[in-house]
Formats: structure tokens, C-alpha cells, sequence
């Protein structure tokens, strides 16, 4: 695997830098992005300058895509591009916003590629200076998003022209599809309207690029269009790493082969990659029917487990210290099991609802999101079973982090509304 000499200083500078943390557990103070007359909403993304972004489900039921600072919100759906339904979940240092958003067009393969169920193409989408545009795609219907870099370089994947006889013919495990036609990893720009597809591994037809740094690499997974599924709780066999000349690696996993796609969210697939190359993401078990969150670097791949008494989780995403934050999902499974959002540092893997202070106003279900200050950005349940995005801040001594709570909190009972739990499944542990 080609490395920079740059990446090997900056991966010892972390290091040095992380073996000066405090042992002390960082604890948190958590806020509700609401709003509160919604039944779901997500906060997906963050930068390091205090802007998230995500979305929300309006009266109507159509989700919007949204943005917080200093915890307003503002609805940057309209008039987007012309569909009903939207999202936003990546973001850059710049304030460039990308996510995916439905057209007025019809699919003519009615793939339901955003999720929504609509069967109106969906294409994924740059927000900037308060104008959204559209990405290509590589000559089919529609485009996803991963993620954005601080050079305006965007991962994600697009349909091509070909109809693959392979796709399944019906719904995926997650909603999705039927698929018709192939999906490609790719990165835009960052000149506008630049796309770039990405090499696949042997004998693999499709692919999807989750995450990218700031120098150009980018990771994600590749499959065939019968044993991977794209969207919410998306699913790979095998997890990648590009080089930024487009070089395609294989990522170790921990020994299944071959996951069960009728389960949902098993798979192998890489989501986050910081910028000293240290990768995060998830791994099939040998038994191809759970997953953990895991922690590639320098070709070695690190099982970091799950909270005690869960069964499956994912890695969602790292920052340039190394802590890693994601979803860890209690028994039996993605689909019906309530997801605690973790923390990982040095190591060790904290429930956040443990971090956090005893009266906060969310239970944190997953964790999407982690900038280089430690802030953190979600999804909690209410007291009321409704979903809502939050934004977890690192305490600071002089504002009562000692009164943090230590109460273990993962019997607590968290029953979400049907309105919340749907959505829930369909927007994924990614924060699609």
C-alpha cells in the first residue's frame, strides 16, 4: 500500500498527542436539535466551526434537509431540486453541504434508491452559498452520497447504463430497490461537474465510496449487485481503501465471506478514513450473520468489539485524535434491537449515555459524526418515543463535569414511536 511520508509524520504526531490524553473518561453535555414538534430527525454531519447538518420530517411527512448553528435551524430543502423529500449529512470546514434529494422525474426502473418510496430519481447533491446542485452520475438515474473533503472532493456512488441481470428483482432488506442497473464508487470534483469512478476489486460490478480525507483517499466497499445493497444500512462484502491516484486495496476483515443479505446491515464495508489513513467501519463475523465496528491501520484490522450485552455494530465515523464513534446494537439485531450510540478512545468503548449529564434530554442511539474538538452529532430518543438529532459538547472542568452521570443507563426502557422506529430503519446506522 503506497504511504506519504506525510501521513506516517502525522500518524506519530497523533499518537504522541493521544498518549498525553487524560485517563479520566471525557464527559459530555448533550442538546436537542429537535424540533420538537417532529416525530424524526437526524443530525448526520458536523464540522469542526460548529455547523451540522441533517434532516427533518415535516407535518406532511416529507423529510427536509436542514443545518443548525448555535442551534438554529434552517431548512436548505427548498427549492432544492424540485422533489419532495430530502437530506443532508456531510460537511466541510468551508460550509459545503452535500446530501441526496429526490427530483420531480419519475425512476423509470423504480428503484427507490433514496429510500423514500416515492419512485422519483434521486440524485445526490452539493449546498453551497446557499444554492443546491445536483451531481452526475455516470449515465443512469441516480447518485448517492458519501462524504466531503476540505478540498470540495465528494465521495459517493452513481448508476451506470447497464442493467445488471444479477440485481435482485425485488425489495432489499432495507426498502431499497429493486435495483436495476449498476452502481459505481466515485468522487466529484473538485472542479463542478467533475466525476471520477473508482477502480472495483476482481470480479466485483459494484461499489460505493463512504468516506474521504483531506488527502485524497477514500474507502468504502465493493461487491456484485446480488450480494450488496445500497442506501440505508447499506451493505458490501468487501471493505476498500483508494489511493488518491484511484488504486483499489482490500481491506482484512474478520473471517465471514459471504453475509447474509436477507439481514439487515450485515456486511463488511469501511465508512471514515481521518488524515493519517486510520480507517473505521464495520466487519462480518465468520458466521456471515453479525458485524462489529472495527479499526483498520497499517493494513491490520482491530475488532473493537461491542457495549456488553449487544450483538452487532459499526464504526460511522473518526476524527484526526483517532476516537471513533458509531452504533452498537443490543440482541437480536439491527432491525428490531434498540442501538446505544458508543464512544471509542485508546481502546476502550464507552456507552455515550454514560458520558453524558444526568438530565439530559435524549437517550443517544447512534452516533454519526465526530469533529477534531470532540463534538459529537446523532440521534436520540425522547422521552415520548420520538427521534430527534442532538449534539453532544465536550464538558469543560469549570462547568461541572464531575456531576456528569455514572449511572449505567442501558436497561433504560426507550420505546420509539412506529413513526420514528420506520424512519429509523430506513435512514440506517449511515445517517442516510
Amino acid at each position: 500500500m503506497k504511504r506519504i511520508f506525510f501521513f506516517t509524520s502525522l500518524a506519530f504526531a497523533l499518537s504522541l498527542a493521544a498518549q498525553t490524553q487524560p485517563t479520566s473518561p471525557q464527559r459530555y453535555t448533550v442538546t436537542d436539535l429537535g424540533p420538537a414538534a417532529s416525530p424524526f430527525a437526524q443530525a448526520a454531519g458536523l464540522n469542526d466551526y460548529g455547523l451540522v447538518a441533517g434532516s427533518e420530517t415535516a407535518p406532511d411527512g416529507t423529510s427536509h434537509a436542514v443545518i443548525w448553528y448555535w442551534g438554529t435551524l434552517t431548512n436548505i430543502s427548498n427549492p432544492g431540486l424540485k422533489g419532495p423529500n430530502s437530506a443532508a449529512g456531510g460537511l466541510n470546514n468551508f460550509g459545503q453541504i452535500i446530501g441526496a434529494a429526490e427530483t420531480s422525474t419519475k425512476d423509470p426502473n423504480n428503484e427507490n434508491f433514496c429510500g423514500y418510496g416515492t419512485g422519483l430519481q434521486c440524485l445526490a447533491f452539493v449546498w453551497n452559498f446557499g444554492v443546491m446542485t445536483p451531481l452526475p452520475t455516470l449515465g443512469g438515474t441516480n447518485a448517492a452520497w458519501g462524504a466531503i473533503n476540505n478540498a470540495g472532493q465528494i465521495s459517493g456512488y452513481a448508476e451506470n447504463t447497464y442493467r445488471d441481470p444479477t440485481c435482485p428483482k425485488t425489495a432489499a432488506v432495507n426498502g431499497a430497490g429493486p435495483q436495476v442497473l449498476d452502481f459505481e464508487p466515485v468522487v466529484w470534483g473538485p472542479a463542478p461537474g467533475h466525476i471520477q469512478q473508482l477502480p472495483l476489486l476482481a470480479l466485483d460490478t459494484v461499489g460505493m465510496a463512504f468516506g474521504i480525507n483531506d488527502m485524497g483517499q477514500v474507502v468504502g466497499g465493493t461487491g456484485t449487485c446480488a450480494n450488496t445493497v445500497q442506501g440505508g444500512l447499506a451493505s458490501t462484502p468487501h471493505a476498500v481503501l483508494w489511493d488518491p491516484d484511484g488504486t483499489v486495496h482490500l481491506l482484512p476483515g474478520l473471517g465471514g465471506l459471504a453475509p447474509d443479505t436477507s439481514i439487515l446491515a450485515v456486511g463488511t464495508q469501511a465508512f471514515s478514513i481521518n488524515n493519517a489513513g486510520i480507517i473505521t467501519g464495520q466487519a462480518t463475523l465468520a458466521n456471515n450473520t453479525t458485524f462489529h465496528p472495527v479499526l483498520w491501520q497499517d493494513e491490520i484490522v482491530s475488532d473493537l468489539g461491542v457495549l456488553p450485552g449487544d450483538l452487532v455494530g459499526a464504526g460511522l465515523s473518526i476524527n484526526n485524535r483517532g476516537e471513533v464513534v458509531g452504533a452498537s446494537v443490543s440482541a437480536p439485531g439491527p432491525s428490531t434491537g434498540n442501538p446505544r450510540a458508543f464512544f471509542w478512545r485508546d481502546g476502550v468503548m464507552s456507552d455515550l449515555n454514560d458520558l453524558v449529564q444526568a438530565d439530559a434530554p435524549l437517550y443517544l442511539l447512534t452516533a454519526f459524526g465526530i469533529n477534531d474538538a470532540g463534538d459529537i452529532v446523532g440521534f436520540g430518543a425522547t422521552g415520548k418515543g420520538d427521534v430527534h438529532g442532538f449534539l453532544a459538547t465536550p464538558c469543560r472542568e469549570d462547568a461541572g463535569c464531575s456531576n456528569a452521570s455514572t449511572v449505567a443507563k442501558a436497561a433504560r426502557s426507550v420505546v420509539l414511536s412506529e413513526d420514528a422506529r420506520k424512519t429509523l430503519l430506513s435512514h440506517g446506522l449511515r445517517g442516510r
